[in-house]
């Protein structure tokens, strides 16, 4: 076995994690490759004195019940996975890959129903657990991304096993300059959007929650949000790419969602509830290793100079207040054109923090 998985898992059960005697550790294996850091995950957890039990979770699956299913079926959340974030003080969901066009047969109104169900589990995990969620690579998930698989490990790798303390410690840096802050103005191609973060608070992903982690987050008065973004990235979903993505908010109300493609996914998943067609987080990426879109959310988030908003559920940590089973992360790449603008002063260019 890879050395680095053994690394790996030590970083997630001592620095993400920080797992205490007598606790109960639940390990979510979502594909079969991920096993190399369940087993590391595993040993350093029973190590550190935890009660550890692991669930199997596969897309292949989840497929065949949306595929087959009745829709009492796919609306159906999960007992057992439910049972799971109530007795769990940690969560680790180690989340392989999977085949990008797995749903392409799926309806978007039976897919819809299946992010609302798994929506739910998803709020019982931010609500009653510890967690940490990791994107583990494979050939499919290199060939996705546009390169090979030695590239992408490597990526994924040195993304992982930074010095978290002192990475932590300049970002933290950089939020204790954008907490004095009460607005912000963003620029660039096609997007001219502005809301108010008074009152509200930034924070720093620090390789706690996601691995590979390095995001600065905070959540818009919802209220204040106006103006147009659009996304040179396609948004992903269950699976489904939506691409070309403009959103218009007047005074906090979206009047306009289009897009070039899966444009009635996009507008179904935002009005699958109240709270899904207002943005629920504004962040910042910031790890300095994750160079390359790779269609994945978990990973393309951490993307250093680019900047994503999450359609949903806000973070109550940063004081935001809409809630929604659906937190749906969505990329805008700001290396080129672009720049934030905090209170009348610009914070960011092109991908860098003038600050």
């Amino acid at each position: 076995m890879d050395k680095r998985w053994k690394q790996l898992g030590e970083i997630l059960v001592s620095h993400s994690a920080g797992i205490k005697p007598g606790e109960k550790v639940m390990i979510a294996m979502q594909e079969t490759h991920t096993l190399p850091l369940v087993q590391t995950v595993y040993e350093e957890s029973v190590k550190a004195g935890a009660l550890v039990q692991v669930q199997f979770l596969s897309e292949t699956l989840r497929h065949s019940l949306m595929k087959h299913g009745t829709p009492e079926q796919i609306g159906w959340v999960p007992e057992v996975e439910a049972f799971g974030m109530e007795w769990a003080d940690v969560y680790f969901g180690l989340r392989g890959a999977h085949n990008l066009y797995e749903f392409a047969d799926i309806s978007p109104d039976r897919l819809s129903m299946s992010q609302k169900a798994n929506g739910v589990i998803s709020s019982m995990r931010w609500d009653k657990t510890r967690w940490t969620l990791v994107r583990v690579p494979n050939a499919a998930f290199a060939q996705q991304a546009e390169t090979d698989l030695e590239t992408m490990m490597e990526m994924f790798f040195n993304s992982c096993l930074l010095d978290w303390p002192a990475q932590s410690r300049e970002w933290e840096r950089l939020t204790g300059i954008l907490n004095q802050g009460s607005q912000i103005h963003i620029l660039g191609k096609e997007t001219d959007l502005s809301f108010s973060i008074a009152g509200r608070k930034w924070l720093v992903g620090d390789g706690h929650i996601n691995m590979p982690d390095g995001e600065i987050y905070t959540a818009p008065v919802n209220e204040t949000i106006d103006g147009t973004i659009y996304f040179e990235f396609p948004g992903v979903l269950g699976g489904r790419q939506v691409h070309d993505i403009r959103l218009t908010w007047k005074k906090g109300e979206l009047v306009e969602a289009t897009a070039s493609k899966n444009q009635d996914f996009l507008r179904q998943v935002i009005s699958s509830d109240p709270g899904a067609s207002t943005i629920g987080e504004f962040a910042v990426g910031v790890n300095p290793y994750v160079d390359r879109f790779t269609t994945d959310i978990l990973i393309d988030e951490k993307i250093g100079g680019t900047i994503h908003i999450a359609l949903g559920r806000s973070y109550p940590e940063c004081g935001g207040t809409n809630k929604s089973p659906i937190h749906w992360d969505i990329v805008k790449d700001t290396r080129q054109d672009s720049s934030i603008v905090m209170d009348g002063r610009q914070i960011f260019k092109n991908g860098q923090f003038l600050i």
